[in-house]
This record gives C-alpha cells, sequence and structure tokens, in this order.
C-alpha cells in the first residue's frame, strides 16, 4: 500500500522544511514546475514568498496552486 502522503524537503528563506502532501498533488506541482522550467524547489520557494503575504500554511498554499493549475 503506498502512503498516504509524501514528504518533500526544501530551503526557504534561509531555513529547512518539510512539505507533505498527497502524491497527487507533487505530481500536479511538479509537472507545473517542468512546464515553467524551474526545479520544484524554485517553484515551491516562489508559491513560498507569495503565500506570506496572507499567511496561508505552505500545504494549503501548494494544494490550492495544483487545482488552479489543473482548472487552467
Amino acid at each position: 500500500m503506498k502512503p498516504h502522503l509524501a514528504k518533500r524537503s526544501f530551503s526557504l528563506a534561509g531555513h529547512r522544511t518539510s512539505v507533505a502532501l498527497e502524491p497527487e498533488f507533487w505530481s500536479v506541482i511538479e509537472a507545473a514546475a517542468k512546464t515553467r522550467g524551474v526545479s520544484l524547489a524554485g517553484l515551491v520557494a516562489e508559491l513560498d514568498a507569495a503565500r506570506t503575504e496572507d499567511g496561508a500554511p505552505l500545504a494549503s498554499t501548494l494544494r490550492v496552486f495544483a487545482l488552479r493549475t489543473l482548472r487552467g
């Protein structure tokens, strides 16, 4: 049985952090990064910088990004 959540670790704004998301969300985010020509870490850093304006948790920000990406 596959794990429910997949964890990825990043350095964001000089700090190490880990984010656990369902593999399906990571798949969409990784594809979006590839389409944009940036690394997964680069895309997550962009989204992290933007989220600090509204204070949303990073995991929530990434899930919403994935959903909006799928909706086009």
